[in-house]
């Protein structure tokens, strides 16, 4: 069954968002120049589909569009987290020199871009078909490529794009081969169809299992999985830093939405303790599973010990981050994928806190190094204190919202029997201490050349402070939080 007008009823936060894209388009055009106008679209579509989303939240689950749509609690979950991620984004890349500078073009369509990117990111959570995982991926890719090289007269931006257009080109293909073999082997593309033809079908383990791999070699670069992780820090040093902290928190987020998606609708099957992958039995799925986490977490933090440049250190620090929440995957257990859902909300509050304080820095000081932080602790106290807080909190250090974030999925690895990666997440975050603790150094013991503030925007601070006090309130009052993912996931559950 196609389009019916009921199936509009329960998609009125990516409609909204779809016309806000067109709204932006629309507004830039005529008002050519005046991008607080365009800004004000965007933050005006981000509440008011927030709104829809809170006044009509999904009972049960729904397939829509031909099933290839389903709106349920977990992709509710994820229309908040989204919506959240780019109004924060559009708020402070308005106050951003890398974005709104006098030497940049364009800005007007920036907004616009944010806006499609979040429609997709929406749906990437929603989709129940082949067709849709693909065209949501892509349509969210293309928009970062551009996102990516926003700063066309910057070489570094422009070298940013090019690798991410050609990484994510292959990435797709090897997507696409994987979904091919799939389609070839049963004749279905919708999720569940998928499932229970596969279930049906004997002697293709093989077949199936390149499948699955060349699709989890696609979802394995969006969420820069290691080996597929090595666009990351280039990517991320070159685009512009806004844009840098969408991508480590928007995108990755959808990666794992869709992951979790896909593999719970169309291969696992739960058992006692636990689930599987029904039509790979031959295989060791969990331990293919936690090596790769185990090797992500790994290459991720000895990488950012050596790096220099902040948003390189942050972009090895988030491919560290993929490793850990790979740990709540492992197993496939639903306090593992709670655990994730959990982290990535918490993640995204204290990453974007410190790309903001990177932004707010980098307006004042033209420098994204390390060494050029000394003396903030005195110079600007609010600032560093709340980048000590943010980089306490991804460190998983306690009172923290990190600490609780780290240990839902170390527990969610241990409670399975598999100590040897829980613990091998704790001495990663030992690691990740000693880089991160590098910046607290630098800004409350190294003297600085300079003395005075540094006269940073209000909304900065006000922004910082927003993103500060949740990444500490989380890591005391953390329950209600919980409650919410582990009700989102029921229906995945079949509940």
């Amino acid at each position: 069954m196609g389009f019916t007008w009921q199936d509009a009823g329960y998609f009125w936060p990516e409609t909204i968002m779809a016309l806000t894209f067109l709204a932006c388009v629309g507004v830039d055009l005529i008002f050519r120049g005046r991008h607080a106008l365009t800004v004000g679209v965007l933050i005006g579509g981000c509440v008011l589909s927030l709104a829809a989303a809170v006044l009509k939240p999904p009972v049960g689950s729904h397939e829509i569009f031909g099933q290839m749509v389903v709106v349920d609690p977990y992709a509710h979950f994820f229309r908040f987290l989204f919506l959240l991620i780019t109004l924060i984004t559009a708020l402070f890349s308005y106050s951003s020199r890398e974005i709104m500078g006098r030497d940049r073009e364009n800005q007007g369509e920036y907004y616009s871009f944010l806006a499609i990117v979040c429609f997709g990111m929406m749906i990437m959570a929603e989709a129940s078909d082949l067709l849709m995982l693909a065209l949501s991926i892509e349509l969210v890719s293309v928009t970062s490529y551009i996102l990516a090289g926003f700063a066309r007269f910057s070489l570094r931006s422009s070298e940013a794009s090019l690798k991410y257009v050609l990484w994510g080109a292959v990435s797709s293909g090897l997507m696409l081969y994987g979904a091919s073999w799939l389609y070839g082997l049963t004749g279905e593309t919708s999720f569940g169809a998928l499932g229970t033809s596969l279930m049906a079908t004997k002697g293709s383990e093989l077949t199936i299992l390149v499948a699955v791999l060349f699709l989890m070699a696609g979802i394995g670069y969006k969420i820069s999985a290691v080996p597929f992780h090595f666009w990351t820090p280039d990517v991320y040093e070159g685009a512009p830093t806004p844009v840098t902290a969408f991508f480590a928190a928007g995108p990755k987020a959808a990666g794992f939405a869709l992951m979790i998606r896909f593999f719970y609708t169309a291969l696992v099957q739960p058992q006692s303790g636990g689930a599987e992958i029904a039509t790979l039995t031959q295989l060791q799925w969990p331990w293919v599973l936690g090596i790769l986490s185990a090797v992500t977490m790994t290459w991720g933090n000895l990488a950012a010990v050596r790096q220099e440049n902040v948003k390189r250190l942050l972009a090895y620090s988030s491919i560290a981050h993929v490793g850990y929440l790979l740990m709540g995957f492992v197993l496939l257990t639903e306090s593992g994928l709670s655990a994730i859902m959990f982290y990535l909300l918490v993640y995204a509050l204290m990453n974007l806190g410190a790309f903001l304080v990177v932004i707010a820095l980098n307006n004042r000081l033209n420098s994204e190094n390390i060494e050029d932080y000394a003396g903030l602790g005195y110079r600007e106290p609010l600032l560093a204190g709340s980048m000590t807080l943010f980089l306490f909190s991804l460190t998983g250090l306690p009172p923290t919202a990190g600490f609780i974030g780290k240990f839902y999925l170390f527990a969610a690895a241990g409670e399975r029997g598999l100590w040897w990666l829980a613990i091998l997440g704790v001495l990663n975050s030992v690691v990740s201490l000693y880089y991160y603790m590098r910046i607290v150094k630098t800004m409350y013991f190294t003297r600085s050349a300079e003395s005075g503030g540094l006269g940073l925007a209000t909304s900065h601070m006000a922004l910082i402070a927003l993103l500060a006090v949740p990444t500490f309130v989380l890591g005391l009052f953390w329950g209600p939080l919980k409650t919410v993912t582990d009700s989102s996931l029921a229906y995945l559950f079949g509940g």
